[in-house]
């Protein structure tokens, strides 16, 4: 003797069964050629995908691999050889850094402690030479001007 649930859970089974077999059918009906050129896909010259296949009448460009840049490229340190003079702004001891006024060009710029040939402090003239970093302007061979 079946009971209730039983019952219940045959008829789901049966159900479900139907339901995958009608799925199958359908996707048969609606199945495509399925040839390799419809599921092709093609990249431009400008890395775009598309599905037209690239024209062989038109000139290819060439790139050299030795031209192919990842990343910002390196900027080389620039030491420039004039010795200016400059104005100590500011200048914490304890961190090892601070900034020098440019008499010249007004321009803030950085210096650190080992940069310096002369202990200096703030209000101090100094003379120095100016390197350029990828982060800016740094002065270097700082010395204190006697006045």
């Amino acid at each position: 003797m079946e009971t209730f649930s039983k019952r219940e859970k045959e008829k789901a089974r049966r159900k479900k069964k139907q339901d995958k077999e009608e799925k199958r059918e359908e996707r048969k009906a609606n199945a495509t050629s399925g040839n390799l050129d419809e599921m092709m896909a093609y990249v431009d010259e400008y890395g775009n995908i598309t599905n037209t296949p690239p024209d062989p009448r038109r000139k290819r460009t060439t790139i050299e691999l030795e031209d192919i840049q990842i990343g910002v490229a390196k900027q080389e340190d620039i030491v420039q050889d004039v010795e200016r003079q400059g104005i100590v702004t500011f200048f914490n001891s304890s961190k090892g850094y601070g900034f020098i006024r440019d008499l010249q060009s007004q321009d803030s710029i950085f210096v650190h402690i080992n940069s310096l040939i002369d202990a200096v402090g703030e209000n101090d003239k100094v003379t120095f030479e100016v390197t350029m970093t990828p982060k800016g302007a740094n002065a270097i061979q700082v010395k204190k001007l006697v006045v």
